[in-house]
């Protein structure tokens, strides 16, 4: 029973990552650095903590963008 559980765990994160990959290629991003990838994640995270104006306005422009998916 373990097993399987452990099975569905990495399932479940294997997905997510690949949900992850999809972000960034839906962005515009797909042949930028990994280094710089990493940089905007992190000083998107570091602003975000800080200001609720600023994560209401990225998620607007996060939903807007899912609006228009054609997939």
């Amino acid at each position: 029973m373990k097993r399987l559980t452990t099975s569905e765990a990495r399932r479940q994160d294997t997905r997510g990552k690949i949900e992850l990959g999809g972000l960034i290629v839906k962005a515009g991003l797909r042949y930028e650095k990994r280094a710089l990838l990493l940089g905007l994640l992190i000083d998107a995270g570091i602003r975000l903590a800080d200001d609720e104006k600023e994560r209401d306005r990225l998620t607007a422009i996060g939903a807007q963008a899912f609006g228009h998916d054609d997939a």
